[in-house]
This record gives structure tokens, C-alpha cells and sequence, in this order.
């Protein structure tokens, strides 16, 4: 639509990858640069880990293209498998032959991989194995992808094995019980954003690829490309693209910052303003508190008027309430806030911003789970798994937390860059029930979108133990679980004793998937898992949304 306009070959900020765009930063060629090494070293582990939409799949590309001619690469994309779909994969992309009498023992195929890794030793050649999206990789396949490290001769490692994931893998790699793979990595690189600088130039370099023969983008533009992206590729993106759009429905040839902010309010959904207008305003506040002052003094000093009333704070608007037994006897003062028709979530930020931390957030949502949450006694998730939770952190929308149907932990960013952490424990059609350390609100959904990109955390509690995504060909009580619950949700009648996941099981997963717009592939992941569990509405679980909740109003 614009390309013409502005004299482009083609879009310069599509998201697909495309190797012609390739724009290698500083940071971007560190990484390469650690993989190549760690490569020609000895085996064992290299982990690389970036946010989402800084450029990893741009490392591994530029790896694959420059990787030695005697190393042999298996790529696994998706890595949520089981240990023996993990081992058959690699088999697979390294063309080794499995015969089908094969594919079904574990033991048969590290058999197998391990005869193809010596000969490929004994002729000179390196095997490796790239991991992307690691942090989805379960505790028992990554024990496997340890145990696959154990294949060597008396003086070199026959695999090597790079980890590639986002900021979630150091965390899964800093489990206890995952201390033995923990001690094998000998390589670790997180992947930063962008600076200002490598921003503009990236910016500048996809211009050009796509035929641009002028300066399009101003350096104050660009300054707030990097500032409202915060240095992330793939945002960078995405904003620029809007920018290129809103010019052009202008006939601007020129960008300057505000039609950035206007591209970034659109991909944000929330208002953005210059970066000086918060000083601006604080100057002025300011400035008034001084004349104001320096009148109400000169007041006094003329007439003899009596002090004002103090004004009253922000939370003195909600005042702690009496809470008395039921026979009358007045209890302990607890200040839990009045909650009003509709309090906008601005308010709540800038009124209750002490109450909004992380802690505080853990702690309520422990405690609408039953459950004790400690700041000093380590990791949040850590802590949840010793009282039989699990954490899932996710990006998404309000239609999948309606789906979950489980409390969240919402992570909100200010107009001033800040970050907040508050408990949503109640939704209904247009509002959602905010709960914080001694005061609950309903706040008006559209609201906190203004403030919330999606990221949220939930606690749930698995049912049966087990892998936590279940697909064909797996075995246990979790898939008789599944099969249990998926035949009581959907009424119907059919054996509840098999513990095996066939092809009707797929059928029926992938059949609750499309009726609640998740993700249609027919493995039963966390997502499903916890949306089955929130329906079948286990005992002791608290929920976002009441079975008998009426339509418009919070539950919770």
C-alpha cells in the first residue's frame, strides 16, 4: 500500500524472516560468535538465551548458514516431546535408518544414535544438536537430554548440544533436581535488546534493502522507535511498519516522533506521550504548589485566617472498616477498602503503587489458593511446587484468562515505564476484580488495558502427576485422567479405563480445543490442561468466573 508511495521495493518491517534483511548487531555477533566457539570445543551444553523478539532465530540462521563443513546439525523447533520423541527426532534429522520394531524402545534408539555418533568421530566430523524454544522442554526430556551427554570416548563428549530459549530457561535450568545438566553447560549468552545507535541503524538497514534512497525516519523518530520498543527487534518492527502506514494515509514523506507514538498507541493499545512531558507537568505542579503557598500565607498573615484543613491523602478515600462478629464483638481493625462502582486502574497505580510489587502480588495469589508465600524463602514457583502448584507464565489476552479461568497475576507498565503486579481474582462481562494487601477494587477492563501487553501468571495444580503436555503414543494415569475428564466434560461414554493416548483421544482433545479457542493440535498441554481442569471445577480451586455467576457482573 505504501511502498510506492515512499519509493520501496517492498515492505521493509515485515516479521517473517528473510535473509536478506539480515542485521547482525554488536550483541547478535557475540552470540554467533560464543556458538561457533563453543562448537569446535568439546561437548556438553551451550545455552542461549533473549526475550521474546530480540533476534535468536536470526542467530541460529546465521549459525546454520556459517557452521563448519564437517559438523552434522539436527534442528529440533519443537521441543515439546517426550523423552523418546525427543531421541527419535534427533535420529530423524540426523538421517539415521530406525526400523519400526525400533522406534518404540528408548534404550534401542541411544543404541543406534550412539553407533552413528562414533562413526562420525572415528571419521572427524562433529554432531550437534540445536534446541529451539528450550525453556518448553519437560524436566524428564531435558534428564534425557543430559543422559544423551553421557555418549563419548575416553577423551572427547560425542554431542554437543546447544540450548536456545527465552528468559524462562535459566530458570528451568536452576531447578535442584536439574543441577547435574546446570553443571555441563559450558556456555551462556543472553541476548540483549538494541541500543539507540544499533536501533537506528537497524531501522535504517531494512530501509535501504527495501530500495529506500532517503532519510524516511527523523533522528528524533528514531530516538523514540528505540525508546517505545525498548530495543526489540521484532517491536521495532511492527511500530515502524504503522509509522510507514500513518504517513502515507497523511502524504507525509518525512516521520517525525509523534506519528511514532501514534504507530506505537495502536500497537500498545494505550496513549503515549514525549519524554519530557512528565517533567513538564512535574515542574509545573510544582511552580502551582509554590504560588498557591506563597497566597494562602499572605492570607494569613492579612486576615488572621485559621489554617486550612489538612487535605486528605489519596487512600484516606477508603477508610478501614470495623469488621464485626456475628454476635456484635468488634474485631481487630483490618483497613480493607471500600470498593467503589468503577475505580479506574490509574487511580489504583498511583494511590496503591507500595502495594503493587511482585511479593505483595505472590502473596494474595498464594493465599486465594490456600497457600503460604514467603518473600524471603526464595523463588515464588519454587515455593509453589513445594505446596503442590505450578507456575505458568504466558502472554495472551482476556479471552484466554475467561478460558483458564484461574487467578492471575497481571504485570501492568505506567505511563511512566513503570511496572506493577496485581492479582485479578474476579471477571465479569466488562469489569474485573482487582485484589491487593487488604483492599479489593472492581476496575473496569478496558482500563487496565491501557496498561496490560498481555503478560499475566497463574497458579494451578496438577491433578495427576506426569509430563505436562500429553500426546499420542503416551501411557499413565494422567492420560487416563485426561480421557476421564474430557468424556465427563463432553458427556460422553466411553471406556474410562485406558490409560493409552490413540487416535480418538487426539480427536477428542483437538475437538475441546476448537470449542475453546485454544491452540488446535491435539496434545494436551498446560493451556488445556488447566482450561479441562477450571471446567470440570475441582474442589478447593478458586476461579476467576463462578458457574452461576450473572452475566455483567464480577465474580470471584
Amino acid at each position: 500500500m505504501y511502498t510506492s508511495f515512499f519509493g520501496l521495493g517492498e515492505k521493509p518491517f515485515a516479521i517473517t524472516p528473510d535473509p536478506r534483511y539480515l542485521f547482525l548487531s554488536e550483541r547478535h555477533a557475540e552470540a554467533l560468535a560464543h556458538l561457533l566457539y563453543g562448537i569446535n570445543e568439546a561437548g556438553g551444553f551451550i545455552q542461549l538465551t533473549g526475550e521474546v523478539g530480540t533476534g535468536k532465530t536470526t542467530v541460529v540462521r546465521s549459525l546454520l548458514e556459517r557452521m563448519p563443513r564437517h559438523v552434522d546439525v539436527a534442528v529440533i523447533l519443537n521441543p515439546q516431546l517426550t523423552p523418546l520423541q525427543f531421541v527419535l527426532t534427533i535420529c530423524e534429522e540426523l538421517g539415521i535408518f530406525v526400523r519400526d520394531e525400533d522406534a518404540d524402545s528408548i534404550k534401542d534408539l541411544v543404541d543406534i544414535l550412539n553407533r552413528r555418533l562414533l562413526d562420525a568421530h572415528a571419521k572427524g566430523r562433529r554432531v550437534v544438536v540445536i534446541v529451539d524454544e528450550a525453556q518448553n522442554l519437560t524436566p524428564e526430556t531435558l534428564e534425557q537430554v543430559r543422559l544423551l551427554t553421557n555418549l563419548e570416548t575416553a577423551s572427547q563428549k560425542l554431542l554437543q548440544i546447544i540450548l536456545i530459549g527465552q528468559p524462562e530457561l535459566r530458570d528451568v535450568l536452576a531447578r535442584v533436581e536439574l543441577r547435574q545438566l546446570a553443571q555441563r553447560i559450558t556456555g551462556r549468552y543472553h541476548l540483549a535488546p538494541l541500543s539507540r545507535t544499533e536501533t537506528a541503524a537497524y531501522v535504517r538497514h531494512r530501509l535501504r534493502v527495501a530500495g529506500c534512497t532517503s532519510e524516511i525516519f527523523t533522528p528524533a523518530a528514531l530516538r523514540e522507535v528505540h525508546r517505545l520498543s525498548k530495543g526489540v527487534p521484532r517491536i521495532i518492527n511492527v511500530i515502524c511498519d504503522r509509522a510507514l502506514l500513518g504517513a502515507f494515509t497523511r502524504e507525509q514523506r518525512r516521520i517525525g516522533p509523534g506519528l511514532v507514538r501514534a504507530a506505537a498507541s495502536e500497537v500498545y493499545g494505550r496513549t503515549f506521550y514525549p519524554p519530557w512531558l512528565p517533567a513538564l507537568v512535574a515542574s509545573a505542579a510544582a511552580m502551582g504548589v509554590a504560588v498557591l503557598a506563597v497566597a494562602l500565607w499572605l492570607l494569613v498573615q492579612s486576615y488572621g485566617v485559621r489554617d486550612p484543613e489538612p487535605v486528605a491523602s489519596a487512600t484516606d478515600a477508603y477508610p478501614a472498616k470495623d469488621l464485626r462478629s456475628d454476635t456484635g464483638e468488634a474485631d481487630e481493625l483490618v483497613p480493607v477498602a471500600e470498593v467503589p462502582a468503577e475505580v479506574e486502574i490509574d487511580h489504583i497505580l498511583g494511590a496503591y503503587a507500595d502495594a503493587t510489587s511482585t511479593e505483595a502480588a505472590f502473596g494474595e495469589l498464594f493465599a486465594l489458593w490456600g497457600g503460604h508465600f514467603d518473600p524471603t524463602a526464595g523463588r515464588p514457583c519454587e515455593q509453589a511446587l513445594a505446596q503442590g502448584l505450578e507456575c505458568v507464565y504466558q502472554q495472551g489476552s482476556w479471552g484466554q484468562l475467561r478460558t483458564l479461568n484461574r487467578p492471575a497475576i497481571l504485570t501492568l507498565i505506567d505511563d511512566a515505564g513503570n511496572a506493577h503486579q496485581l492479582v485479578v481474582k474476579g471477571l465479569g462481562t466488562t469489569t474485573a476484580r482487582i485484589k491487593l494487601p487488604n483492599a479489593e477494587f472492581d476496575v473496569p477492563i478496558a482500563s487496565i488495558s491501557r496498561f496490560w501487553l498481555g503478560e499475566y501468571l497463574v497458579l494451578w495444580r496438577p491433578q495427576v502427576a506426569g509430563p505436562r503436555a500429553l500426546s499420542a503414543g503416551m501411557q499413565g494415569e494422567a492420560v487416563r485422567w485426561l480421557r476421564q475428564t474430557l468424556n465427563a466434560i463432553q458427556g460422553r461414554e466411553g471406556d474410562e479405563t485406558s490409560d493409552y493416548f490413540d487416535q480418538e483421544l487426539v480427536r477428542m482433545v483437538e475437538d475441546f480445543q476448537r470449542q475453546h479457542r485454544l491452540r488446535v493440535d491435539g496434545i494436551a498441554g498446560v493451556q488445556t490442561q488447566i482450561a479441562l481442569d477450571a471446567i470440570a471445577n475441582s474442589a478447593n480451586t478458586p476461579v476467576l468466573i463462578a458457574q452461576d455467576a450473572t452475566k455483567g457482573e464480577t465474580s470471584g
